[in-house]
Order: structure tokens, then sequence, then C-alpha cells
């Protein structure tokens, strides 16, 4: 059954309501023509729950942006929806082409600040890797009925390669069923070379206004939690509560070892009491035991990032000391599953906060 509108309908019920289900859900492709978006490419995927969001086909099949109820889920900046080919891989040159949106995603073989590491490629490892700004090849959708679920589904797959080196492929899928008020994301990375390879892989979440804004707080059971800059212990007082735009630009991070529940999966929210509104994650811990916390209190850069991964946002030389750093055997294949939804309403929230106490 379908809940939908404040009832249920059975799959003979809703065919008999509507002329096509696009009226209700499905994913249009477009093409992005204009300026430095031209090659992003577009995949709107709308869902009657409320929930719809757009994938980008030439950035990774990242999610750009999304809407709950015309709401924003996410922060997006000045740059656009910037095209693969304006990539500058020095530096911080990915700056320039970081959308923000719901979903960037990050690695394959690092993530973090511009490093080099002497004990792998001995060469300057830009910002937080290539993979939002590889191109995705076989790409599908499909708008399916699922039993009597109906099911809109996103395929793509995205390698990063060099001769001589790294040769991974990513294998994308990115699904939301009608009625419900989440997407799900499901990976899959396997190592094509014949040689191991460092595994760096993190989804940059990153939450805006309105849901983000003064007073609003993250829910996570975390048994450890530690700051960036000394790696010293924290408690909630310093992170737990998001402040008011700030005059003077200012980065805190935050590395939070979460609790699992009984199932194996975290679960973590960011909720505004005041909309009775929250956005949540949810993942399995043993393919991803590192929550990195970033808030970014700025006027005009307004956001926050929750960033779930097999590592942390620090870098090779912090996740190699903490012990943390993965390695990918030849034709070895890891899978990631995340969940992201909507908590709408009082009971939605209480019910997913104890959840996340109870562990």
């Amino acid at each position: 059954m379908t809940t939908l509108f404040g009832r249920k309908y059975c799959k003979k019920q809703l065919l008999e309501l509507v002329g096509d289900m696009t009226q209700l859900a499905g994913a249009r492709r477009a093409e992005l023509v204009e300026g430095n978006e031209r090659g992003a490419d577009l995949i709107e995927v709308f869902n009657a729950s409320g929930l719809c969001f757009s994938i980008l086909p030439g950035r990774s099949l990242d999610i750009a942006s999304a809407h709950y109820q015309g709401m924003s889920l996410c922060f997006r900046s000045n740059t656009g929806d910037v095209g693969p080919a304006f990539y500058e891989p020095q530096g911080y040159g990915w700056m320039r082409g970081f959308f923000g949106g719901l979903v960037t995603s990050c690695g394959m073989i690092f993530t973090g600040h511009p490093e080099i590491d002497q004990e792998e490629e001995n060469e300057e490892l830009g910002l937080h890797g290539r993979l939002s700004f590889i191109p995705a090849k076989n790409v599908a959708t499909e708008c399916s009925w699922e039993g009597e679920d109906y099911v809109v589904r996103v395929r793509g797959k995205m390698r990063e390669a060099v001769v001589f080196g790294t040769n991974l492929e990513l294998t994308r899928e990115i699904s939301t069923v009608l009625g419900e008020k989440c997407l799900r994301i499901h990976d899959q990375i396997e190592n094509l070379s014949v040689d191991p390879s460092p595994l760096m892989f993190v989804y940059h979440s990153n939450p805006g206004f309105p849901l983000l804004n003064l007073g609003t707080r993250l829910v996570i059971n975390s048994q450890q939690s530690t700051e960036w800059l000394e790696d010293r212990e924290v408690g909630p007082e310093e992170y737990q509560l998001a402040q008011s735009p700030q005059e003077q630009a200012h980065d805190d991070v935050y590395i939070h070892r979460p609790i699992a529940d009984k199932e194996g999966n975290v679960q973590v929210a960011l909720v505004n009491d005041e909309l009775k509104l929250g956005i949540y994650w949810e993942f399995p811990i043993r393919e991803m035991p590192i929550i990195t916390q970033w808030q970014h209190f700025h006027k005009g850069t307004y956001v926050t990032g929750i960033e779930p991964g097999n590592v942390s946002m620090l870098g090779r030389a912090w996740n190699r000391k903490h012990g943390y750093l993965n390695y990918i055997q030849p034709s070895e294949i890891r899978d990631f599953h995340l969940e992201i939804g909507v908590l709408e309403g009082k009971e939605e929230i209480n019910a997913f906060e104890h959840r996340i106490k109870q562990g």
C-alpha cells in the first residue's frame, strides 16, 4: 500500500485515478547548456510525497538540490552546477565547482585538505578528490511497479583511473518509492587494477536554510567526538546547536565515532524544532564508521555538513594515524548504503530521537 495525501492506496486504485504515473512520481532528463554548467546535465526526480531532488549525471550522479514541500533541504552555493570540464584539481580548486547540495561525493582515493602522501603517490592530492567531477556512463532511469510499490531508480557508473595507477569503478543507484519521504543510495566500488588502492569515500551532505537556522540541533549517539585542530575530545555543548549567520567566516569540524543500533545501523538527524522539520541519515556502521561534521555559520555561505564515510575528511595522515585508512584489493568490491529522509512533525522527530537514544 502507498500512503499519499493522508490515506492509503493500492496499485489498482492509483491506476484508476491517474492517466500516467508521472502524475505522481517520475524522473525527467534534461541538458544544461549555458555557461559553466554545460556538461553537468540534469535528472529531476519527483515524488508526490513532497520530496523532489536533482541529480547531475555529469557530476558523478551527485544530488545537487533537494526540496520537501517547497522547502530546500540543502545549501546551494554561488558556483552553480559547474560542468566537469571546468574542474580545477590543484589545491583548493575543487571549491570553484562546489555547488553544495544534498550529496557531493568525495574520494575515491582521497578526501581532505590538499596533502602530499609520501607513502603513496608522493604528489599533491587536491581538496576532497576527483570523484564529484567524474561524469557518469551507462546512465539509466527507470520508473516501475515492484509489487505494490512504485519505484523511481537512477543508475550509472563512474571510473577514477590513471595509466599505471588507480582504476576504481563506482556503480551508483539512487532510488525513491512513491509516498515515502526518503531516498536511498547504493554504491559499489570495484578495484579493477592489479594493485591495492587507498579507498577514501565520504558523502558530503550539506543542509542549509530553512532547515538550518539558529537553534537547529544535531541528534547523534557518539561514543567519541573530537575537534579537528587539536584532536581533543568534545561534548555536545560544542557541536550540537547551530548559530545564526556570523560576520566573520569560521570553520569548525568535528569527528564522530557513532554508536550503531542492534541491527548495526547508525542514525543521525538534524532537527529544526521551530519548523517541526528534520532530515536524517541512516547507514551501516560496518561500511561507514565515521561521521565528519562541518560548521560554517557565515553570512552568505550559511551551511553545515553531515558527512558519513569510511574515513574522516581530515586526509591521509590523520586517517592513517587513527587506523581508519582503508585499502581495496584487486577485484574487491565494497558496498555503501545510505538513506536520507525527512522527519515531519513532533511525533516523527520524537520517534527518531528515541531510536537513536535506544541504540
